[in-house]
């Protein structure tokens, strides 16, 4: 188990090495988003491309950011009973709804969305919109992000095994959102 529990904090690095970077997507996006404001109305200049990368650097914000969310144990979860649960309870759940349905809609989603980027990279598929960008970029993100979202849920499957074993510690302390 020690293999693997490394390999789970060797994926929590990389996660939170991805979390860094899509915080600094958001800047990016809240930066041009404010140029393209000004330019669009104070100088009344507008470019099909500035619009568009601010939609790239949202992808990457979310396809990036979600597996460092998993990691963090801050996603959205349907609280039904969870809540409620003592003791073991909640890591037993974390690891059904893992296993049942994140890993397995994860490594499909990923599975099915390459070909759809390699066909973009491949073409040099471009923009509709007049002074648009190339899409692969973007649709890159699907593959990738998918791919590190399964690769952070095996990972936190790992580390929730070798809690119930004694051998990892972790706070499974949880939280209800204030509605």
């Amino acid at each position: 188990m020690s293999v693997l529990l490394k390999l789970a904090l060797g994926m929590d690095w990389i996660s939170h090495q991805m979390g860094r970077l899509a915080a600094w997507t958001v800047l990016g996006a809240a930066l041009i988003s404010a140029g393209n404001a000004f330019v669009r109305y104070g100088l009344d200049i507008s470019s099909n491309g500035w619009l568009e990368i601010q939609w790239y650097l949202f992808a990457t914000t979310v396809m990036l950011g979600a597996p460092v969310v998993l990691k963090l144990n801050e996603h959205v979860r349907v609280d039904i009973f969870y809540g409620k649960l003592k003791g073991n309870g909640p890591v037993y759940v974390d690891l059904f709804g893992l296993v049942v349905f994140l890993l397995p809609v994860m490594s499909v989603i990923a599975w099915l969305s390459w070909p759809l980027f390699i066909g973009m990279f491949r073409s040099g598929e471009m923009s509709n919109n007049a002074g648009g960008l190339i899409r692969w970029p973007a649709m890159m993100l699907l593959p990738l992000g998918f791919a590190l979202m399964f690769l952070q849920g095996l990972a936190e499957v790992i580390k929730r095994i070798a809690y119930l074993q004694g051998k990892f510690q972790m706070d499974t302390h949880y939280e209800k959102p204030v509605q």
